[in-house]
């Protein structure tokens, strides 16, 4: 599966994508596998309310089932202007 980072995000965890074998059911699942990676993991998703998610392109929740997801997108909240 292949997890996108953006804006802060990318910044903290210091790559814009990487490839994962997961066997996460959940978005929130994969978090969790995320934190317990490394401090820099742990840091970009320390606070989910500052986060939004996309799999497969979608907006979605943090509880939203991976099942046949082939991509994630972790991003800040945006605005428009």
């Amino acid at each position: 599966m292949d997890i996108l980072y953006f804006a802060w995000v990318r910044e903290r965890i210091g790559r814009p994508r990487e490839t994962l074998d997961t066997n996460a059911a959940t978005v929130a699942e994969l978090v969790e596998e995320l934190k317990s990676r490394e401090d820099r993991y742990a840091a970009a998703f320390s606070d989910l309310s500052a986060l939004r998610v996309a799999v497969n392109q979608e907006l979605t929740d943090f509880d939203a089932s991976l099942e046949g997801a082939r991509e994630v997108a972790f991003f800040p909240p945006m605005t428009g202007g």
